[in-house]
Parts: C-alpha cells; structure tokens; sequence
C-alpha cells in the first residue's frame, strides 16, 4: 500500500462542495417529506465546510447562500436549461440511436447537463449510462436553441458532441431506453426527432468528412423572426 497523500487541489474541493450543493439544492427544490429535506440540508452543510476549507471561508456563509437561493427559486436569474447530447459512431461508420422511453422517438443519447462535469464529460457519461457504451469525444458537433428550433417547449440549449465509440456492449438503461442500436444510412429507426437538423451532420462526422460546427445564426431582429 502505497503512504502517498492522494493530491487534492483547491479547484478539486470547489467542483465537489459545488456538486453536493446542486444535488442537495435540487433534492430541496422538488422534495416535499421531512426525512428527505433534512438529509438534503446535511449535505448542504457538509458541502460549506468543504468550500470553507478551500476557501479560508465560514462554512454558514456558503451554506447560507445555496439555501437562500433555494427559497428565491433556485435558477435565480431566469435562463435556459442545458442538455448535452453525443452522436456517437463506431469502425463500421454506424450511429448508435437509442429508444427513448419517454415518447418513444429515436434520438442520440442526450440528458440533463449535471454540476461537476464539463460538457463533454456529460456527454460521455451520458452513453455509458444510456447504452452500456465507453465512448470518447471527438469534437462539438452543435449548438441548438431549442426553444428557437421548436423542439422543446421549455428554454433549452443543446450541445451535441461527436464521439467515438471504444469498448462496451449494448445495454438499455431500463427506466430510459426502450430500445437501442447501430444504424447506418440506409437502415434507419422511425421516427427520428428532428433529424432534418442533424443526421446528415451526424454522419458527415463519422465518416471524418470536413464539418462546420451548426450553430443558430444570430437573427437581424429576434422578436419578429
């Protein structure tokens, strides 16, 4: 067994106090038993005295705040939602779709941005927890407004990356996936959400063709657009 201290930095106890808190903020913001809100507030105290230590700070002081912005509605500042998505393929120029249970549509893997992680951390996440698959990421494929695009009907940004598979097996997360696998070209799922916007891009992507990064152009005047 190795003596070495394992090498914490700062930046490591401001990600984790961080993440504890937006878990224990959520929990509090949709949670309604007593038993459950109690153990939600421990975490939130537990989560000021890891930002106390990294900061020289009080812990009351942080965990003050995160709770305050609870009781003022939690986003605070109205913005939109992020998702982040991964158009993922393998060495045989195939595209792993998946089922979703939710409305039954064909789409990439794609879920709520989580405190903690970087976009594309997510996005890798994401497919391993969706359908069993390791995966890496390549590049952003997009970002897309989904309010603008009318696919979602709350404000929403999407970022979808490229991946590249590397190892696992297909495995259907069980309360998320209804069904799931690799596609080419001529042998697609239906129906695919959307796939006017980003299909072609997607397999562009994978072939390792020259792509733009899609993007929302800004409009001239965006009210009457």
């Amino acid at each position: 067994m190795s003596d070495e201290k394992p090498n914490i930095s700062v930046q490591d106890l401001l990600r984790w106090s961080e993440s504890l808190a937006g878990i224990a903020q959520t929990g509090l913001a949709f949670s309604t038993a007593a038993f459950e809100r109690e153990r939600y507030e421990e975490i939130i105290h537990v989560a000021g005295e890891i930002k106390a230590r990294a900061t020289a700070g009080e812990p009351v002081e942080f965990s003050g705040e995160w709770l305050r912005q609870i009781a003022e509605g939690l986003a605070g500042y109205a913005t939109p939602k992020v998702a982040v998505g991964a158009v993922v393929g393998n060495d045989d120029g195939e595209l792993l779709m998946i089922q979703r249970a939710d409305s039954g549509i064909w789409l990439y893997p794609t879920g709520w941005a989580d405190v903690g992680y970087s976009p594309a951390e997510v996005a890798e996440k994401e497919v391993r927890e969706e359908t069993g698959i390791v995966c890496e990421t390549v590049r952003p494929l997009g970002v897309f407004d989904g309010l603008r695009l009318g696919f979602s009907a709350v404000p929403l940004y999407s970022i979808v990356f490229h991946c590249r598979a590397v190892s696992g097996e297909l495995k259907p997360h069980p309360n998320e996936v209804t069904d799931l696998g690799w596609f080419t070209p001529e042998r697609l799922p239906e129906p695919i959400a959307s796939q006017e916007r980003w299909l072609d891009l997607a397999f562009s992507a994978i072939r390792g063709e020259p792509i733009e990064v899609y993007y929302d152009r800004p409009r001239p005047d965006v009210w009457l657009r």
